[in-house]
């Protein structure tokens, strides 16, 4: 897990060093290990590393004949890729093969890599940089048109940094993530910064993008017949191989663990993989009444023998916190799971560097009340997923969001293919837009933050073979989603209580927000972010309200925008508690 990032010119073009060290320097948190930096003729290429794999040779840039490497995220696959392909390797780095591969293949280098990536080549002979992105888009990448070329890099943070791209916002991008909580599509919240899209990969030369393809994240085709035995063996099957090729590292790991199946489900098999007792961190509040998953995390974590280590969320500290909560979220994802996740990534940087999670798990197997809905036509009570806003019916706007749902809708059609159901087109689009832009943004962003590197075993090619084709009935059964997870648990790990219904994950923030509405409220609307697009008379008796679940998602979206706001797009440095941070100018 590191921070990667580029300049690729037009003919007769030098980088600026200036710049490419402001790059640098805006993803310093992403590599706290070390730097390292390529310029050759019109491209640079800048790295900070965080090490995990070969600590002492894994330096980057990576050279082999005129090309160069560098890469953000795990190769899992490497030693199988060196055995398999007869590489010879002058490293023990899992970003060695990759470049090795695209030598042979060129973009199909891509195709063998198992493993979360956004990966750049800088290919002298041909005169092109290829950048490259996993499956699943685990791992983050950016891009933007310059003056005289192009810029890279794993976050819109460091391409604002370079000077090169001015930080305006997109009103269709912010209606999406008032109404949302995130942002769909190629394109991002700032002009002229896109994402490399998940699976694809694109050639750069002459200053401009030359070549694109995508590779699919899932497997084609619609539910194929196969007995629940046989269902059963090829997950666990599945998983136990992507567990284990997940836990490679030469530094500590430990994994967060939720009173949920997915947490439950990797803490199971690794488990099983580990001769010491597995490290498991959970979080909870302060907030009585509140949903509260540390004691059930308990009962699994002493089943499993695991060591377990649980922290408190505080209101206080979470004021404390907040704006550098929100600071680290450049590609705004207003999921307020990002307060607990840099906590916990904060409590467990004292003692690990990678940690393994649970997302994936719901999008695979079917496991939100939404792709339950949209199973049912609409005259039984299925509906469009989010086909509400969360601002909707709430008078807070000074105007009606109108296209906050185009990404989604034109989301929908794409996964719309031959032969997929409705469960398996629901799911389809949450691992489009939801998965990569929310809760894959937010552990990245959360993590790398305290420099720590999050691993999703559910996400893995193998794991979707074994799950995306399975009959609806396998998926979603007697009103429960993860139906056939929920009985391999009863079968690999029964105290894991698969079949107990879950609590809900939630974090008390709008209770929080209500608490605090007569001092927060006039600092939120005095805020320029949200000056422009509220009425400033709604906002107190919204916070006010926030204890309501509709209310608090408003209030807490409003909260979000006007601290990311005043540092992504104002540049104020945001210091102090939220309170000292909000006032400030």
């Amino acid at each position: 897990m590191c921070g990667i990032a580029g300049i690729v010119l037009k003919p007769g073009q030098s980088p600026d060093l200036a710049v490419l060290d402001r790059m640098t320097s805006a993803l310093a948190h992403r590599g706290p290990d070390g730097r390292g930096h390529h310029v050759a003729g019109q491209v640079a290429l800048s790295h900070t590393r965080l090490a995990i794999i070969d600590i002492e040779g894994g330096d980057q840039p990576l050279f082999a004949g005129p090309a160069a490497l560098i890469g953000n995220g795990e190769v899992y696959n490497y030693r199988e890729l060196r055995a398999e392909n007869a590489l010879t390797c002058t490293t023990g780095s899992d970003c060695e093969p990759p470049l090795h591969l695209y030598r042979r293949d060129g973009l199909r280098f891509v195709d063998a890599l198992r493993g979360m990536y956004a990966i750049a080549i800088h290919d002298r002979s041909a005169r092109r940089v290829v950048l490259a992105r996993d499956a699943f888009g685990i791992k983050p990448l950016y891009i933007a048109n310059v003056p005289g070329g192009v810029a890279f890099a794993s976050e819109p943070a460091a391409i604002l940094a370079s000077g090169l791209v001015t930080p305006r916002i997109r009103s269709e991008a912010r209606e999406e993530l008032l109404q949302l909580q995130f942002t769909t599509g190629v394109e991002t919240i700032f002009e002229g910064i896109r994402r490399v899209l998940p699976g694809e990969a694109m050639v750069l030369g002459d200053g401009m993008v030359l070549e694109r393809m995508r590779r699919a994240a899932l497997p084609e085709g619609g539910p194929e017949p196969v007995t629940e035995e046989e269902a059963l063996a090829r997950f666990g099957a599945a998983f136990h191989e992507s567990v284990d090729l997940h836990q490679r590292s030469d530094v500590p790991y430990g994994m967060f663990l939720s009173g949920g199946t997915d947490s439950a489900a990797v803490l199971a098999m690794m488990s099983r993989l580990n001769e010491r007792p597995v490290l498991a961190y959970t979080a909870g509040f302060d907030v009585p009444g509140s949903a509260d998953e540390r004691e059930r995390a308990a009962h699994v974590a002493k089943a499993a023998g695991a060591r377990h280590e649980t922290i408190t969320v505080g209101e206080a500290e979470v004021w404390r916190h907040l704006p550098e909560i929100v600071a680290c979220m450049d590609d705004p994802a207003a999921d307020y799971a990002i307060i607990p996740t840099w906590f916990l990534a904060r409590r467990a940087r004292q003692e690990v560097k990678v940690v393994l999670s649970g997302e994936g798990g719901d999008e695979l197997l079917g496991g939100y009340g939404r792709h339950r809905s949209a199973m049912r036509p609409w005259w039984m009570g299925g509906k469009a997923m989010r086909a509400h806003g969360t601002f909707d019916r709430l008078d807070v706007l000074r105007e009606a969001p109108r296209a906050w749902r185009d990404g989604l809708a034109a989301a929908e059609v794409g996964v719309a293919t031959s032969g997929r159901t409705r469960l398996q087109a629901a799911q389809a689009l949450d691992i489009a837009d939801w998965l990569p832009n929310d809760l894959l943004t937010k552990l990245d962003r959360c993590l790398m933050a305290h420099g720590v590197e999050g691993r999703v075993p559910f996400l893995d090619e193998g794991v979707a073979r074994a799950c995306w084709r399975l009959p609806d009935a396998m998926k979603v059964r007697d009103g429960r989603g993860k139906w056939l997870l929920r009985q391999w648990l009863a079968r690999e790990f029964p105290a894991s209580d698969p079949f107990t219904k879950k609590q809900g994950f939630t974090v008390p923030v709008g209770t929080w927000i209500a608490g605090a509405a007569e001092k927060l409220a006039p600092l939120v609307a005095a805020q320029p972010g949200v000056a422009e697009i509220a009425r400033p008379d709604r906002i107190l008796p919204l916070f006010r309200a926030a204890a309501g679940k509709r209310e608090g998602f408003a209030a807490w979206h409003l909260l979000f925008w006007a601290l990311w706001h005043a540092r992504h797009v104002e540049g104020r440095r945001m210091e102090g508690d939220v309170f000292e941070a909000l006032s400030a100018r």
